[in-house]
This record gives structure tokens, C-alpha cells and sequence, in this order.
């Protein structure tokens, strides 16, 4: 049964993956904590949650991941030195991280997909509708993305995914959708949901990325979901339900266009931190103008490996 529509305060934030693909790097340290300019990742996500209203965030977490805690947590010693140097600036900065919301964290325990990370917050969250935010998108703050998906469940109630589109040759990458066209421009009704689907049986090409908002019948389906791809328990297979089931949907999506930062492989996080960097009022103009010396410069050679 579907829960009232209301205002959405609680977020779920998965962060228990080993991170993998940043190795070395993430051996000790977790890739939610790799700095995207002079903020870790993670700082983006919780500050996109608290801009939509969100003031309650629970990261579901797992081994090695106490980093995170300790980030969001207050560091008196060194406000204590910040604030005897007269650094306001930098204090201010610090101090923002602890401010943002009120943080809880949770264990996963086994590593057994997204959609278990998903039910470990259920005990959380309780019997209301709540966002999930995947660490690896980061969305520009001028596009408030989280808030236009708010407005339409709480038009509709159900459940809300965002979408966008891709090249057709990457959707077997991304859970896909099937999607029928609604009255609002930029939103569909979803009526089903494929999960990494095999080239050329994708019904669409566009691709679920990191944020939702979910009916708590989610814990529901979860709980009866097998592992699917990966011999995971995937969102995406429970997602499907909700939408093939109309007493438990419906399941909209929103189709995103704005700015989207990938941080989930090395290239597009190197991409992501050039792109923030060059728009920072405070590090652009000096940065733009050294990347353009650098592109143009007639004596760069690529680099070789050594022998």
C-alpha cells in the first residue's frame, strides 16, 4: 500500500563498496572520502540531500569506512587551532561538513548489492517515503534535481527514479527503463526496469542513475527479491515489481539534463574534478588559464611508460 505523499526528510546514502577501481588509493582509505577538488565525495552528496530538505541521513556502511564518520564529526583540536591562528575561513569550512545534518550510520555486514544495502536502513527509516543517493553521481547544486523529483511524488505518491539518456551502446551498463510518456514535460511513468541489459534488448536508452525516492513498500519487495545480476539483490529487480504491480506503484521517473558529475571510474572522476575546479570562483580564473597553456603548449609530450 502505498504511503501518503509528504514532504521527504530521510535519505539513505549506500557507501559499504570496497572501491575497487581506485585501488591503490582505497586500500585504507574509502573512495567516498577521495577528495573532488578540496571536498570528498561524499561531502557533495550530503550537501545535496540537506539543500532538498533532507535532514536525517543514514549511510549504510561496511568495513574501513570509519573515515567517514570521523569527517562529519566535530574535530576540536583543530577548530581549536583554526580559531587561535584567526582562520574563520578555514573553520567555517571545517565546520560545515558537522553541520549539514543529522548523520547515522548503519552496518551492511554482507556485501550483497544494493538492494540489501537498501533494507539495512528499513529499521531507519520506518513506514514513510525516503530518498536513496548513490555516492558515485554527483549533481550540480544549480540543478535541483532532488526537488523536482519530491514534486512528483508528492503529486503522485509511488515511488520516483531519475533517468537520463544515454548512447545506446552504454546502456547495458546502467539499469534501463521502459517508460510511457505522462502530461509533464521531462517525466514518464516507468513500467519496467532492466538491470544491466544484454546489447540489443534494451527497451530504452535511458539509464537509472544514482537517486531515488522511494515508497517504503520497497522494504516489502525487498525482503522477497533474489539475487539477481551478480548474485546480488538488485533495487533495480524490486523497482521492477513496484512498477508491474499497479497496487504498488506507480513508479515515475524524472529525465535529467542538467549537470551530473560521474565519479565512479577513474577517467569521469578526473573529468568531474576538472569541471568543478574551472567553474570555483576562487581557483577558475588561475586554473583556466594554466589548463589552456598547458592543452596549447607546443613542447608537451605524452608521457611513456618507463622501461
Amino acid at each position: 500500500m502505498n504511503s501518503t505523499p509528504g514532504r521527504i526528510t530521510k535519505a539513505v546514502v549506500p557507501v559499504a563498496g570496497l572501491g575497487t577501481r581506485f585501488l591503490p588509493a582505497t586500500k585504507a582509505t574509502p573512495k567516498e572520502m577521495l577528495p573532488v577538488v578540496d571536498k570528498p565525495a561524499i561531502q557533495y552528496v550530503v550537501e545535496e540531500a540537506a539543500a532538498a530538505g533532507m535532514s536525517d541521513v543514514l549511510m549504510v556502511t561496511g568495513r574501513n569506512k570509519r573515515p567517514l564518520e570521523d569527517h562529519f564529526d566535530r574535530n576540536w583540536e583543530l577548530e581549536e587551532a583554526l580559531t587561535r591562528k584567526g582562520d574563520a575561513d578555514r573553520l567555517a569550512r571545517v565546520n560545515a561538513a558537522s553541520e549539514l545534518a543529522a548523520i547515522h550510520y548503519v552496518r551492511q555486514g554482507d556485501p550483497k548489492g544494493l538492494g540489501h544495502a537498501v533494507l539495512c536502513a528499513a529499521p531507519h527509516v520506518g513506514d514513510e517515503p525516503f530518498a536513496v543517493l548513490l555516492g558515485d553521481d554527483l549533481i550540480d547544486p544549480r540543478d535541483p534535481l532532488l526537488t523536482t523529483m519530491a514534486d512528483i511524488q508528492a503529486q503522485h505518491g509511488g515511488s520516483v527514479v531519475a533517468l537520463m539518456e544515454v548512447d545506446p551502446s552504454q546502456i547495458h551498463l546502467y539499469g534501463c527503463a521502459a517508460v510511457q510518456p505522462t502530461g509533464r514535460p521531462g517525466t514518464v511513468r516507468v513500467t519496467d526496469l532492466v538491470e544491466k541489459p544484454e546489447p540489443g534488448t534494451a527497451p530504452s536508452n535511458l539509464a537509472v542513475i544514482g537517486r531515488y525516492l522511494l515508497d517504503p513498500e520497497i522494504f516489502t519487495v525487498l525482503r522477497t527479491t533474489e539475487p539477481g545480476r551478480g548474485g546480488e539483490i538488485q533495487l533495480t529487480d524490486a523497482l521492477r515489481h513496484l512498477a508491474r504491480t499497479p497496487e504498488c506503484g506507480p513508479v515515475h521517473g524524472v529525465v535529467f539534463t542538467g549537470r551530473r558529475y560521474d565519479t565512479g571510474d577513474r577517467a569521469d572522476y578526473l573529468r568531474a574534478t576538472v569541471r568543478l575546479a574551472w567553474e570555483r570562483d576562487d581557483l577558475g580564473p588561475e586554473f583556466r588559464s594554466w589548463l589552456r597553456e598547458f592543452i596549447n603548449d607546443p613542447a608537451r609530450q605524452p608521457l611513456r611508460p618507463a622501461a
